[in-house]
């Protein structure tokens, strides 16, 4: 929880000077692949917000209304971000990007543009340059922060790599600003590429093209983000080969005649509850079956570390023939 919470307001701070840097260097050269940067970094922003409120939300002890606590609240919040943020963000990006290709907009087709700094004439391209730069530097720190929550997140799970993470994990509030920081920086680097070539040819469909492309890239994400989060939201169940090697620690436990049912759930970011029906053999008592549960419940805990809560039902054993779902 405290690793989501500094990789948020890392990014929080960042994004908030980076979105006024950057609308002001819209203000003084009119670029669109600036104004394009500018709507990213406010969502960027907000962003953060949704996502902090999220956490705090999700920390809510159970209660009667939520008796397996508020941890969804994440998952919900960060769908809220993926949806909302990232696709109005993209979409507005995009159509600024469109209408400066049909129509040929561009602050830099002048050589001779200057706009008055310090009491120093100082080409407006320039300013954006500097503005893109330090975005770089600020963004490169928030990614850091984020990739050292997820690799903390990826050595804890075992996953091989970012792929994996990114389809498996349930820390969706490190996903989503790993992945909004990542395409952070890659819209600075399209924005400073198109600024440049505009500036360098004269011709302005490079500025033009640069904020339509930031704004699909956006979109993209957008779709990607709110399906990952999606799994979540609507009540996953563990990955299959977990829940396997669970289901046979259950199985293989002396004394168990037939396992039932067996079920998984996220309530929440590294918060699983396992449910499962066991009949066990005739002639155990009492005790020795709680025995064999507390043994079952410690080594799924240990098994899968996510795992907060085990609900194991003794149930008498099916008619023979009947086999393990």
């Amino acid at each position: 929880m405290a690793s989501s919470v500094s990789v948020v307001l890392a990014a929080l701070v960042a994004n908030g000077a980076i979105a006024a840097l950057k609308f002001g260097g819209f203000l003084l050269t009119g670029s669109p692949s600036m104004l394009a940067e500018t709507y990213h970094s406010i969502s960027d922003t907000g962003n953060q917000v949704f996502l902090l409120v999220g956490i705090f939300y999700g920390r809510k002890e159970p209660d009667e209304h939520h008796p397996f606590g508020y941890g969804k609240a994440e998952f919900f919040f960060s769908f809220l971000v993926s949806v909302m943020l990232f696709g109005i963000a993209g979409w507005e990006s995009a159509k600024h990007g469109y209408e400066a290709v049909r129509h040929g907009e561009t602050s830099f087709t002048e050589e001779t543009q200057q706009l008055p700094l310090v009491d120093v004439a100082v080409e407006g391209v320039y300013i954006n340059y500097a503005i893109l730069l330090g975005a770089v530097v600020f963004e490169s720190y928030a990614l850091y922060k984020a990739r050292a929550g997820m690799r903390k997140e990826m050595e804890e799970q075992g996953y091989d790599g970012y792929v994996e993470a990114f389809r498996k994990t349930s820390q969706t509030t490190i996903l989503t600003a790993l992945t909004e920081d990542t395409i952070a920086l890659s819209g600075l680097g399209i924005a400073l590429l198109g600024i440049f070539l505009t500036r360098t040819t004269g011709n302005p469909i490079f500025d033009a093209f640069s904020a339509l492309l930031i704004g699909l890239m956006l979109m993209g994400f957008a779709v990607a983000l709110a399906w990952e989060n999606k799994r979540l939201l609507i009540g996953e169940s563990l990955q299959a080969e977990d829940e396997t090697e669970l289901r046979r620690i259950v199985r293989e436990t002396d004394g168990v005649g037939q396992v039932l049912d067996f079920r998984t759930v996220y309530f929440g970011p590294g918060h699983v509850i396992v449910t499962g029906d066991v009949a066990f053999e005739a002639g155990l008592d009492t005790a020795a079956i709680d025995d064999r549960i507390t043994d079952m419940e410690a080594a799924i805990r240990t098994a899968v570390p996510a795992v907060s809560r085990v609900y194991l039902e003794v149930e008498d054993a099916p008619e023979p023939g009947e086999t393990d779902p």
